[in-house]
């Protein structure tokens, strides 16, 4: 099978590459197997691409070692960060492509991948600025001693990404870890592998040194538990569901110990006191559970909202949610996609179905839309309890429940009854009230007044089983470093 294929998109044509990036060359995978990518939109094969199996990724680290023992080792990082802004100017000037990609392969609406590629590009400057900032500190310690720290690079780093975010996720791993001087091999979700080959191209122009970034696409199965289990690599950073987390975290620990960092699943509740400004609040709650398909690990599929206004919330809620434009993701209106895979519609269909069973009240959608593509109507559950499946359980898709409560004691008791601690929203005018509850919410975020406004400067990951580590910002950083303390002896003294 060929390395490149030309693909076109309602919005543009580009050459596509397929085989697997290692050493800044796409090359075929070793066992010369492929996979087939489909086009959530009609259901479509449109692509093939090289599938990384164990002895790929075995290359992979090879070339990433050879990188960090050689070439890398002796840029500065002052020409660290000047390499990855030249990348993140190139993510802007070839933006129309990677939002088509983005838009074929996982089906978000052309403009919300417009977004993701902006938002990709500023996280790869960012940490393209924070390259010769990363330094230790001396220590007085005593007259004699001369003490101090240094930051070093972890060195080789798998990363593992979902299918949600392909960019995004690319950018949010690769950023830190290349800012601190690593060399990483990031492997793409079998799902979305193909902006994450184009950005091999990319990385070429931009200047990095062979070895320093690869790409593999392939199956959890083989290349993803490879990564977690090598022997080889330094440090494992996955994103996805809490249950792969813990195996990539059983991996990690049976072989090396490498250094992990896991932004897993969530259950997120979003809630609306009687004060909120409604208008406000429903439109943050719409976009809380509706980007992205639903499919986002933080999504606000948890609402509650206090008796005084639950009713009139609810209604309001009902016509925003069938105001959502579903369809084509390269249609200009379009705000929800299909869901990434006929696996992640089945699963999405089977919550409602429960949903149903249980007893759960049906307010809006529940239903397929259309006829042709994994397309699910925006889907509102009333009448729960928090034994229900649609409740306690991460959906993943455009599904949430609404739940009504009376104190404000009672929607933090009912916010943190999950074992989820991801991230959190609060509604109200009330300074005092949004302090107070963001204290006592067991969640690595929480917003006020708004819901998933993510920023790269600020850092993201959850409590309890969401995750460890936190992702963006310089607290990012701290995954990618190890950290040596270096004492120098000054006086003439002996033992």
């Amino acid at each position: 099978m060929a390395l490149s294929q030309k693909i076109q998109t309602p919005s543009c044509t580009y050459e596509q590459p397929l085989g697997l990036f290692i050493n800044n060359e796409f090359v075929k995978g070793v066992d010369g197997k492929t996979f087939e990518v489909i086009n959530p939109h009609n259901e479509k094969v449109f692509v093939s691409v090289h599938e990384a199996t164990e002895q790929d990724v075995d290359r992979a680290v090879a070339a990433a070692r050879k990188a960090l023992e050689g070439e890398w080792k002796t840029v500065t990082p002052t020409a660290r960060g000047r390499m990855l802004v030249r990348l993140a100017d190139l993510m802007e000037q070839h933006c129309d492509t990677l939002a088509a990609i983005e838009a074929l392969d996982n089906g978000k609406s052309l403009s919300m991948a417009k977004a993701d590629v902006a938002n990709s590009a500023n996280c790869i400057r960012y940490y393209g600025g924070w390259a010769d900032k990363i330094h230790g500190k001396v220590i007085d310690t005593d007259h004699e001693t001369l003490t101090y720290t240094r930051h070093e690079p972890v060195g080789v780093c798998g990363q593992i990404i979902p299918w949600n975010f392909p960019l995004l996720m690319w950018a949010w791993k690769v950023g830190p870890a290349v800012a601190a001087g690593n060399a990483v091999l990031i492997k793409s979700a079998e799902q979305t592998p193909l902006s994450a080959l184009y950005m091999g191209n990319l990385v070429k122009a931009a200047g990095f040194p062979a070895g320093v970034i690869n790409v593999l696409s392939g199956f959890g199965r083989v290349a993803g538990a490879a990564i977690s289990s090598h022997m080889g690599i330094d440090k494992v950073a996955f994103t996805g569901s809490t249950a792969v987390g813990r195996q990539v975290l059983q991996a990690a620990a049976k072989s090396n110990l490498k250094k992990v960092t896991l932004e897993l699943g969530g259950k997120s509740p979003n809630i609306v006191f009687n004060d909120a400004d409604i208008d406000n609040a429903i439109s943050w709650v719409n976009f809380g559970i509706y980007f992205n398909h639903g499919q986002c690990c933080c999504a606000g599929s948890r609402i509650l909202v206090q008796e005084g206004i639950y009713d009139r919330f609810l209604q309001r809620f009902k016509e925003r949610a069938q105001q959502n434009k579903v369809g084509d993701p390269f249609h200009p209106d379009t705000f929800q996609g299909p869901q990434v895979s006929q696996l992640q519609f089945d699963r999405i269909m089977s919550y409602i179905d429960q949903g149903k069973k249980d007893g759960a009240t049906v307010e809006v959608g529940g239903e397929r839309h259309g006829t042709e593509g994994y397309y699910i109507q925006p889907t509102i559950f009333s009448n729960v309890n928090d034994e229900m499946s649609i409740v306690k359980e991460e959906i993943f898709g455009p599904v949430c429940s609404i739940q009504k409560f009376k104190t404000e004691e009672e929607a933090i008791k009912i916010a943190n009854g999950t074992n989820y601690g991801l991230a959190a929203a609060i509604h109200t005018k009330d300074l005092n009230t949004s302090i107070r509850v963001s204290n006592e919410l067991k969640a690595g975020t929480v917003w006020v007044n708004s819901y998933n406004m993510i920023s790269y400067q600020a850092p993201f990951g959850g409590f309890k089983e969401s995750g460890m580590g936190r992702e963006l910002g310089e607290y990012a950083l701290n995954n990618y470093t190890e950290i040596k303390t270096v004492r120098i002896r000054l006086g003439d003294a002996m033992f």
